[in-house]
C-alpha cells in the first residue's frame, strides 16, 4: 500500500472519507472502480486517486454511487454525522 506523498487538496470534502472507508472494507482502488462501473459510473484510476486526494471534484451521481458502495449515508460521506 502506497503512502500519500502530497497534502490533500481542497476540491472536495469526501475524498479522504472515501479512501478511509474503502480501506476499512478491504477494497482496492481497482475493486472500487469495478463496482462503480457496474453502477454506470465511468471513472479511471487516475480520477479515483484525484478524488481520494481531494484534487478533483465529485459529481452528484458519483457521490450517490460512493455512498451506496461504501455503505455510508450521504451525511456520513460529507461529514455531517
Amino acid at each position: 500500500m502506497r503512502i500519500r506523498k502530497k497534502e490533500l487538496g481542497n476540491s472536495n470534502i469526501v475524498g479522504a472519507r472515501i479512501e478511509k472507508r474503502r480501506k476499512e472494507l478491504g477494497l482496492s482502488q481497482k475493486d472500487l472502480l469495478a463496482k462503480l462501473q457496474v453502477m454506470e459510473i465511468e471513472l479511471n484510476s487516475s480520477g479515483l486517486s484525484k478524488i481520494e486526494g481531494q484534487i478533483r471534484g465529485v459529481s452528484d451521481y458519483e457521490l450517490v454511487a460512493f455512498s451506496q458502495i461504501l455503505d455510508l449515508t450521504l451525511n456520513q460521506l460529507v461529514g455531517l454525522e
